[in-house]
């Protein structure tokens, strides 16, 4: 059991998304970074889809009722347990009655928390992702608050064994961090709209940073910079978006959708931001700014394969730790 002593700005369970619906409207919802999210379960020996707590920006402050392992992958919230400053993208054995909290943001905005056996809140539509706007998923639909009692999967038998020896200094490990920046080179491939773009436009999408405005959300991040431009303007028909989408409204200033984005869009999509880069883009604050880079999409495809074969390694090496502490 996870008491909730102080809620933070925003706490939500979330999966890796709520995928088969879309066709009926219903948004994807899940975490913003899933490498972070991914890696956070891998650490305490979960399945990769189970529920974690997405945390932004002001963390929350959390009592553990049980011993429990715990890990923390993301941005770098400044972690503390019982006052006393703990890694990230490590696991740690926290004892019952111990409580963790949170303080000013070193790098990036969100934190996964995952702990042993996972979160457990009941599935919507074969997700646990909470999706705000409709008040669904999670835990009753709406991000945490203090006092709430959150329920946590039982930490299996062999964990508990060796629960100890997990918390000696000779066994502490831990896995590498991704460079989140306040100003990051986003890779992104051609929209299916690029070429209903002015000549201005197309090269001022790659050559001028954007910054991201105070007018974001999960469902996008609203960017300012030069205005993009159509070479005319143009009737289109509502199509689907993806993850990454990049549109353009008619007041010219890009929109990434993320990860709570609606299921389709009429605007023009200049880009798509490569799936490898999706956590890069996440991790940004109002006021960073970001610059795209064109790569094809074998390029996006070649990097998405070589990222999914590190996580592949970092699972193995994982499960190898995990062997020496039974």
């Amino acid at each position: 059991m996870l008491k909730i002593i102080k809620s933070g700005l925003q706490t939500t369970v979330q999966d890796l998304g709520r995928y088969g619906f879309q066709k009926y409207g219903v948004i994807a919802s899940g975490a913003m970074d899933p490498y972070a999210h991914r890696l956070a379960n891998l650490l305490v020996g979960n399945e990769e889809n189970a529920a974690t707590l997405e945390i932004t920006l002001v963390g929350p402050v959390i009592e553990f009722e049980r011993d429990i392992f715990i890990a923390l992958c993301g941005g770098d919230l400044s972690p503390k347990i019982d006052g006393k400053k703990v890694d990230t993208w490590r696991p740690l054995a926290v004892k019952g009655g111990s409580r963790l909290s949170f303080g000013a943001p070193i790098s990036g905005c969100r934190c996964y928390l995952a702990v042993s056996g996972g979160i457990s809140v009941p599935e919507v539509m074969n997700s646990r992702s909470t999706y705000l706007r409709a008040e669904i998923g999670g835990f009753h639909g709406r991000a945490l608050k203090a006092d709430d009692l959150v329920e946590a999967n039982p930490t299996p038998a062999w964990q508990l064994a060796a629960f100890e020896k997990a918390s000696s200094k000779e066994t502490d490990w831990k896995v590498p961090a991704p460079h989140y920046s306040v100003e990051p080179v986003v890779r992104m491939m051609k929209g299916r709209q690029y070429d209903l773009f002015d000549e201005e436009s197309q090269e001022n999408i790659f050559a001028d940073f954007f910054f991201v405005s105070s007018n974001s959300d999960r469902m996008g991040y609203r960017l300012e910079g030069t205005p993009l431009s159509l070479e005319e303007p143009a009737e289109l028909i509502s199509e689907a978006v993806a993850f990454g989408s990049i549109q353009v409204p008619a007041d010219g200033n890009p929109i990434v959708l993320l990860a709570d984005r609606q299921t389709t869009g009429g605007y023009p999509k200049i880009g798509q931001v490569a799936s490898v880069d999706l956590p890069l883009v996440s991790q940004l604050k109002p006021g960073d700014r970001l610059r795209f880079e064109e790569i094809t999409l074998e390029e996006s495809q070649r990097l998405w394969a070589e990222q999914e074969q590190k996580i592949r390694q970092l699972r193995i090496s994982i499960q190898l730790k995990w062997e020496e502490w039974k």
